[in-house]
């Protein structure tokens, strides 16, 4: 650790004693659900995540420097101050240096997190390669940090608007292992199914974290992927989602929306052409995936 972090006591005493620890991000506080929902949700996955049985450690950059286990009225900062940037790895440097505040993305959580020795990582959707990255080599950092840091990720696949098969591509290149907990096919956010198959199936929590384990255990530095689906009951059909997300972002493209800007002008216009389906959609995948990242940390404490 260094002057540019800070832990918080919950957070920095849980992993003094060896209790389950489970990382968040806090771009989504920002440039996710809309105010008052992006606080409420915030504050129901820290508790979602206590009841499990873990600690929760919300990640950001507050007055240049990074803060692992945000409070209360910091969450609250972020849900109310809309211009906060979203920080990636690359932006972390020139961020710390500007001493202002900054939304972690994926990458720049596990960062983060992989600096205290977090083991888990909770998200609804992870980044991954964009539709047409043949053409624009649009590929998300977040597939590369995962190689750097020893965390098991806990989501609901990639976000909608990324190519599933391609992201499963490059992952299984970058030696990430995805493994599907009780489902068959990698999810799409939103939506049960991708139409893309995990690589592995597990049932049991157990033989979860233990594979997790050795994964490391034999000298794998990187990560590992746990993708688990939204419930049905609040899940959005897969095929409407992706025609969706197609014909808005040729919408985008149009308007020269690129970069880190394209993810929220595409979600934000998929949320009110939906009439707020997919905020609903997301509130429940963001509760679902934190709610077994706690009992992948507990059952990771357990494994020796």
């Amino acid at each position: 650790m260094n002057s540019y972090f800070t832990i918080s006591e919950e957070v920095a005493d849980a992993l003094a004693y060896g209790r389950p620890v489970v990382a968040l991000e806090s771009s989504g506080v920002v440039h996710g659900l809309s105010y008052p929902l992006n606080l409420q949700t915030a504050l129901d996955i820290d508790k979602t995540i206590r009841a499990g049985g873990a600690t929760p450690a919300r990640t950001g950059i507050v007055d240049g420097k990074f803060v692992i286990g945000m409070s209360d009225e910091q969450v609250e900062l972020f849900a109310t101050t809309p211009d906060i940037p979203k920080v990636s790895t690359r932006d972390i440097g020139s961020v710390l240096a500007g001493r202002g505040h900054g939304g972690t993305t994926v990458s720049a959580a596990l960062v983060a997190a992989g600096q205290v020795g977090i083991e888990v990582f909770a998200v609804a959707g992870i980044g991954g390669v964009h539709f047409g990255a043949t053409r624009s080599l649009d590929i998300s950092a977040d597939l590369v940090e995962f190689t750097r840091h020893r965390i098991a990720v806990v989501c609901a696949g990639a976000k909608s608007l990324l190519d599933p098969a391609l992201t499963m591509e490059y992952l299984e290149t970058l030696g990430v292992p995805v493994v599907g907990y009780r489902c068959d096919d990698f999810p799409a956010y939103y939506s049960v199914s991708s139409g893309v198959r995990n690589p592995r199936r597990v049932e049991d929590l157990t033989e979860l974290a233990e594979a997790i384990r050795l994964h490391w255990q034999v000298g794998n530095q990187g990560g590992f992927l746990v993708t688990h689906p939204i419930s049905e009951l609040d899940a959005l059909p897969s095929a409407e989602v992706y025609a969706l997300i197609s014909e808005v972002q040729a919408e985008a493209e149009a308007a020269g929306v690129h970069g880190p800007a394209m993810t929220p002008y595409i979600l934000s216009r998929v949320s009110a052409a939906t009439r707020g389906r997919t905020s609903a959609a997301n509130r429940s995948v963001l509760l679902s995936t934190s709610a077994l990242a706690a009992e992948v940390a507990c059952a990771l404490r357990e494994q020796p």
